[in-house]
């Protein structure tokens, strides 16, 4: 542990000591200042730095673990988590990994950005409450050019609170997200349906043509980090998963 390690904890006063130094540690791990495998300041190096009883921390790093974005080990002291593996089907898709395995090039346009309080329509969408917050964010993804995938995504604010900070200029929103955040649920579907005029227009085919629909929520415990609708031109994709009886093959 260096002391400049150390030093990045820091608290910003607001609510109890224990979720406070949660909050510090948390946010360095999410903003990869702590990256998977960092060694975490031991409690007696908090304690001292913080001016925390060992409840408190040890608090602290109890909820951190639970969340499981630490892991702490007897002998070999406390690291950052690496974050968890998915499996086939449900692997939290990369679109522009996608469309490289397709031996095509990946680009992609944001066509919308609104931060603030969910509008009736993305709250009816989503299924959220009309006071959240949320970051929304339209896209289009491309291959070669052409249309690949139209993406409508909210991130939460309150799991994510870096994304205030982000253009996606560089990097698209579920790429992002992949590294930057660690979820320990996930809700997965498909559906088929179709097209409506604004998105056939957007994807380059006939209103009503068949999509097919991806839609997916994580959580980090019982805090929503994003939920992302992926719709995808039913003639031109399909999802292939080999599994077996334990899992991906």
């Amino acid at each position: 542990m260096s002391a400049t390690q150390i030093d990045a904890v820091t608290l910003d006063g607001a609510g109890p000591l224990y979720d406070q130094i949660r909050r510090a540690i948390r946010d360095l791990i999410l903003a990869g200042t702590w990256p998977p495998g960092t060694s975490v300041p031991p409690e007696h190096a908090l304690m001292e730095k913080l001016g925390a009883s060992r409840m408190t921390v040890h608090r602290a790093l109890a909820q951190l673990a639970r969340e499981g974005l630490i892991l702490r080990r007897r002998r070999s002291g406390t690291v950052v988590a690496s974050p968890p593996a998915s499996h086939a089907m449900l692997d939290i898709l990369s679109i522009p990994e996608e469309v490289g395995e397709l031996g095509q090039a990946y680009s992609y346009r944001i066509l919308q950005r609104r931060d603030g309080k969910a509008s009736r329509e993305v709250a009816a969408r989503f299924e959220l409450g009309r006071s959240v917050n949320v970051t929304h964010l339209t896209l289009l993804h491309f291959a070669d050019g052409a249309p690949h995938v139209l993406e409508d995504r909210v991130i939460h604010p309150t799991a994510m609170p870096q994304v205030a900070d982000e253009s996606f200029a560089q990097t698209p929103p579920g790429d992002w997200l992949l590294q930057n955040s660690l979820w320990t649920q996930a809700e997965h579907a498909i559906s088929a349906i179709a097209a409506e005029p604004d998105e056939a227009e957007l994807l380059k085919i006939e209103a009503g043509s068949p999509c097919l629909l991806v839609e997916r929520r994580t959580w980090n415990q019982s805090e929503p980090i994003t939920a992302v609708r992926l719709l995808y031109p039913g003639g031109r994709h399909r999802f292939v998963g080999r599994f077996g009886p334990y899992g991906a093959v």
